[in-house]
């Protein structure tokens, strides 16, 4: 593996305090490395220095020669007049982009669904964040450096995203570092973890669960340590104190392996105790939805959806981007009023949600979090044990140091965990979760998990993070079609039905556009083709396309061939781009080819 990336005693520090303190660490070809870490801690700090954005205080960051490199900040630069397609490939005719298959993927991946002649401006933030990560991956890169790459995508998106990350470069080539807090995209593309915490970059190997392992490993040996100093220093008190020396053997402790680490540890929740509470406090009925209809404007959303939701059930609710997952839990709240159909709910049924706008922390947004907290119940029950509102808010790591900060000075992180601390305060039976990771880190996302598996409620949750959804729900429904579906299959089962669903799609608006061309040109036989005709261009098309794919193996074995050549042997890359310009040429001449026999065919 080649070296692209180096960095060297980095030190980096702000007015109020030091983010980093003389940071070593180095980047290589194959590395896909994921960066966690609490909010604050410096993660986005660390990708800017790397990426040359972020001046250090000292210490230098250097490169291999020639690297490209691209980054996705947490902001885009993109030019409010420009369309979409501007944005993403410039001014490259339609024919140059088309036959790149990189690009083709990138842009059927990230923004089929916008107006190529789009103005940037008229965009969402979610869809501006879609079309400035789709105009770096069609770059050709050596490294890409991503700040947050999930923000604002669907659960298929993060799933195609995650594919395209896999299979971008040849193996041992190309290096990827990412800060993100989708815990299944780390297990999924990474195979290294950088953990950003007091100062330092502590590196493991392996995604996300073995990194979760390994820092399991870490803190019990850490602790077994601090436990092994405590014992020494009071044998030492005592030997002071009694004048005399004595010496005893030092304590012995065992390492285990990774899965004796949590051979003992018991289910994350008793699914059949929660239940039996939950009934007790709900009754049997929470809230039905029955024949639910709702527009807006003369857009349907919902249709003809009926949902009955049991005591003590945990669902996560899938669907892309506009589907109705929100209407669906304004229904459910009575925040929406259904246009057909009737919500019928429970007598006891008392229902807290976590929104994405924090709306209920408006009101008290000039208090301090410690008279916010006074206002509220003295204590709290978890398992068994007793919490005040503080030590909660302590178990959610919230800094002792916060609760005399205003809520309006919160950061976002800050103001989820204190969103989440209320609604589980107010002690209501059934919560929603809308979004609920948002501006949160993996240690918050670990607090909040640990706090739902004890909580004896129904409980809904809309959410792109597919850890989460698997993590704290039993079972998930999806929003197809304007109807609510059961996917016994989870999230798997879902993007098959999606991938189903865009296939069926296609096809649907191919049978429609032949209708209309051999509508258009019913008074022309002579332009139409002859059973013989028909089924011989047929064959050539058959031909082509199985010709097409060979040539795509052929291009991808020539760029393996490219990236493990010697790249100092410039006759024999001349030679290898020769080749690969011929291959990608008579791809081109195929493609033609194929559009016009598919053009035949639909005449």
């Amino acid at each position: 593996m080649a070296h692209l990336l180096g960095a060297e005693a980095l030190h980096l520090e702000y007015p109020t305090r030091v983010v980093f303190d003389s940071v070593t660490l180095g980047v290589e070809t194959g590395d896909m490395i994921g960066i966690v870490g609490r909010n604050g801690d410096g993660k986005s700090s660390l990708l800017g220095m790397l990426a040359g954005t972020i001046e250090p205080d000292s210490g230098r960051v250097t490169y291999r020669g020639g690297l490209r490199l691209g980054m996705l900040g947490q902001s885009d630069d993109l030019d409010d007049d420009a369309t979409v397609g501007f944005s993403v490939v410039g001014d490259a005719a339609d024919h140059e982009w088309a036959a790149d298959p990189r690009a083709r993927d990138v842009i059927a991946g990230l923004i089929a669904d916008l107006d190529w002649e789009a103005k940037i401006a008229s965009l969402s933030g979610g869809q501006r964040r879609r079309v400035a990560l789709a105009a770096l991956l069609v770059g050709d890169w050596d490294m890409l450096i991503l700040d947050e790459p999930t923000n604002h995508l669907d659960v298929d998106g993060i799933a195609w995203l995650a594919e395209h990350m896999r299979k971008r470069w040849p193996k041992n080539a190309g290096a990827l570092l990412l800060v993100t807090h989708d815990r299944w995209f780390l297990d999924e593309v990474c195979t290294k973890t950088w953990e950003v915490h007091d100062r330092i970059v502590e590196p493991f190997e392996g995604g996300y669960a073995a990194y979760v392992l390994q820092r399991v490993e870490r803190d019990r040996i850490a602790a077994a340590t601090e436990q092994k100093r405590q014992n020494l220093m009071r044998k030492e008190l005592a030997w002071l104190r009694r004048g005399a020396p004595a010496r005893t053997s030092k304590p012995k402790f065992r390492i285990e392996a990774a899965n004796q680490l949590i051979a003992d540890v018991p289910e994350v929740r008793n699914p059949i105790e929660l239940k039996k509470m939950a009934t007790a406090r709900l009754g049997k009925d929470v809230v039905d939805l029955l024949d639910v209809s709702k527009h807006f404007g003369d857009t349907p959303i919902l249709d003809d959806v009926t949902w009955r939701i049991g005591p003590g059930e945990r669902t996560g609710i899938l669907g892309p981007n506009g589907a109705g997952k929100s209407t669906l839990l304004g229904l459910v709240s009575g925040e929406i009023e259904p246009d057909s159909g009737r919500v019928k709910r429970g007598k006891t049924v008392q229902i807290g949600v976590l929104d994405q706008q924090f709306k209920d922390l408006a009101r008290i947004s000039d208090s301090r979090v410690r008279e916010v907290l006074s206002e509220s119940k003295t204590s709290f029950t978890i398992e068994g044990k007793d919490y005040t509102p503080a030590q909660l808010l302590e178990r959610l790591g919230f800094a002792k140091e916060h609760l005399s900060a205003r809520v309006k000075e919160l950061s976002g992180g800050q103001k989820r965990r204190l969103q989440l601390l209320l609604l589980l305060m107010a002690e209501p039976n059934v919560i929603i979760l809308d979004e609920p990771t948002n501006d949160v880190d993996s240690d918050m996302l670990t607090a909040m998990e640990d706090l739902l598996d004890s909580w004896p409620g129904t409980l809904i949750v809309v959410s792109h993070d597919r850890y989460l959804l698997e993590r704290v729900t039993d079972q998930q429904y999806a929003i197809l079609d304007h109807g609510l579906r059961h996917v016994p299959g989870g999230v798997e089962e879902y993007l098959r039905l999606r991938a189903e669903q865009n296939r069926t799609g296609t096809a649907a608006s191919a049978r429609a556009g032949e209708s209309a061309a051999a509508s258009a040109n019913e008074d022309s036989a002579e332009a139409k083709l002859t059973g013989a005709q028909a089924r011989a261009a047929k064959k050539e098309l058959a031909s082509i396309e199985r010709r097409m794919d060979k040539l795509g193996g052929q291009i991808e074995k020539k760029h393996e061939e490219m990236a493990a050549h010697d790249q100092t042997d410039f006759e024999g890359l001349a030679g290898l781009t020769a080749a690969l310009r011929e291959l990608k040429d008579e791809l081109d001449e195929l493609e033609m080819r194929w559009l016009d026999a598919t053009e035949a065919l639909e005449v």
